[in-house]
């Protein structure tokens, strides 16, 4: 099994500090399944991961994760929890990708790797607290399956395929941004909303984080 070469390993940094701001303990597990079960090389500074008690650890909490982050309202406490654990862990694990060899790397792949890991964070929690304001949990449920698909088709092409890889890890970044910038306007104008309520002001509304735009049956075209 030949060891990973350096756009692979360039991707799979990306792919860890970016993975672990939205599931950790998921890319611990299966960082470490690859490794343990021969799929990939892991370098030096990944190899803990492969010990049984770690895979087993990281196991247990996925699963726990898996179903805290379906229910609405326990998912956002969850992801404030996880504002202190995900960006260290994601700029800790992008740096063992190149470990004590290349320590210049390992200290760009952190500092990188915790900026992924923050993106990715905030453009989670942010449009989580958006949608749990919707009145029914599918959105929630289904917005929670998409973060556990992309998690291991990130890392898989990371390393089967880094230059498709980074390709589409800029269109994520950019829709990141774009979520983090819709959802926080949206919970801003919450926040103030329930402020005038309390004071006894008028409630002028909050227009929903995410909605398509409808053309009203008296809107007429101009000509």
């Amino acid at each position: 099994m030949n060891a990973l070469d350096m756009p692979q390993l360039l991707a799979l940094a990306g792919a860890i500090g970016w993975a672990s701001g939205i599931r950790l303990y998921l890319v611990v597990l299966l960082t470490g399944l690859a490794g343990y079960l021969g799929w990939v090389p892991l370098p030096g500074g990944l190899q803990m991961l492969a010990h049984p008690v770690v895979i087993a650890a990281s196991g247990f909490m996925v699963f726990v994760e898996f179903f805290a982050d379906k229910i609405p309202g326990l998912d956002s406490l969850w992801d404030m929890v996880h504002t202190v654990i995900r960006v260290p862990a994601g700029a800790a694990l992008a740096a063992g990708v190149f470990g004590a060899d290349h320590t210049a790397l390992a200290l760009v792949a952190a500092l990188i790797g915790g900026g992924l890991a923050a993106t990715a964070h905030t453009a989670k929690a942010t449009t989580r607290a958006a949608i749990n304001t919707s009145p029914e949990p599918f959105s929630n449920v289904g917005a929670s399956l998409v973060e556990d698909s992309m998690v291991p088709a990130g890392l898989w092409l990371a390393v089967a395929h880094p230059l498709v890889f980074f390709v589409l890890f800029v269109i994520v970044l950019v829709l990141s941004v774009w979520l983090i910038r819709k959802s926080w306007r949206f919970l801003r104008g919450l926040v103030s909303r329930v402020t005038r309520i309390f004071s006894g002001k008028p409630d002028p509304g909050v227009t929903p984080a995410f909605q398509l735009k409808k053309t009203s049956p008296g809107d007429t075209p101009h000509v």
